[in-house]
């Protein structure tokens, strides 16, 4: 199972030349076939820069629900094609890289989660929409990091609650919520391995009066630290308003901040805490499928019209 691992922050970049030459055709490209590219804020600054939308899972999860277009070029990891397939059965889906994928939604599987279900007779499942969609298929309603908290809250306080995969934001949301939850051992390598208190005490030495925020994926020892624990959406919307800040999250969004905000004083955690199936993704691999049209990702007819209730349900209630 990967954990952190090091890696500059040009890796998967193309030379500047190059670039610019590569999104050219891939701007080309994107009109000639009336495609749409989504980017999650883990991506590298490039693809981040093209995409025609970019952010966490409950925004482009709208959009490419509303999405009109032909071809959706998901610039993410599967569990994110696999949720816009079925969203939006229209689009053909595209995900750049075919082996993207996520070790958290890996940690469950649908038999698990029946099995868990019949030790709780009665009991309701949300589900991280980090999980795989024959996993949304098996549950009451879907969650975001962002919403968690909102979606728990929607339980009558006296019902059990069984949260996968991802026991870190399930314990977190929970509290928040005051719900009694049951949540499976799973989670993201990254944020439960990537970040450690003895590390967090010297980047504050070394950083006096800086205050820290940390993603709910994050380990409680971490979240507990947190002066406000925030999705990587909200964690944009706070960096606008903010300075000075330390970032419990994939250092590659750090390295987008950055980007965005050059002016402005933050520093990871960790910067060599990144996901290495989000980087997999760089802008040879967009223009390629957009050229080749190859790695759709479709899914089932019968588990998608399950899955589908899941986080239809999510989306009402993220209203």
């Amino acid at each position: 199972m990967a954990g952190p691992t090091e890696a500059s922050d040009t890796q998967g970049i193309e030379g500047k030349g190059d670039k610019v030459n590569i999104a050219e055709k891939i701007d080309k490209l994107r009109k000639e076939k009336g495609a749409l590219i989504l980017a999650h804020n883990y991506q590298i600054a490039p693809i981040q820069d093209l995409a025609d939308h970019r952010g966490d899972s409950l925004h482009l999860s709208m959009v490419a629900r509303e999405a009109k277009n032909r071809f959706i070029v998901f610039c993410g990891v599967r569990f994110m094609a696999e949720t816009a397939s079925i969203l939006n059965q229209k689009a053909k889906i595209l995900l750049p890289v075919a082996d993207a994928g996520c070790p958290m939604a890996d940690m469950i599987t649908a038999e698990q989660l029946v099995a868990f279900k019949a030790e709780y007779p009665g009991a309701k499942v949300v589900c991280y929409v980090n999980s795989s969609a024959a996993v949304k298929a098996e549950s009451d309603v879907c969650c975001t990091s962002a919403n968690a908290v909102k979606i728990l809250s929607s339980f009558p306080k006296n019902e059990t609650i069984l949260f996968v995969p991802d026991q870190n934001l399930g314990t977190w949301a929970a509290k928040q919520a005051k719900r009694k939850v049951i949540v499976w051992p799973g989670y993201c390598p990254i944020h439960q391995w990537g970040f450690s208190f003895r590390n967090l005490e010297k980047i504050r030495a070394a950083n006096p009066g800086y205050r820290l925020i940390a993603h709910p994926e994050c380990d409680e020892d971490i979240v507990k630290e947190a002066d406000a624990v925030l999705s990587t959406g909200q964690m944009m919307r706070f960096v606008e308003d903010n300075d000075r800040l330390i970032i419990a999250t994939d250092a590659t969004f750090v390295d987008y901040l950055k980007h965005i905000y050059p002016n402005k004083e933050l520093v990871p955690l960790n910067r060599r805490a990144r996901c290495s199936n989000m980087r997999k993704i760089t802008l040879n691999e967009v223009l390629l499928a957009l050229e080749e049209e190859q790695f759709e990702v479709r899914v089932p007819d019968d588990m998608a019209s399950r899955a589908k209730l899941c986080l239809d349900r999510m989306l009402e209630l993220s209203v």
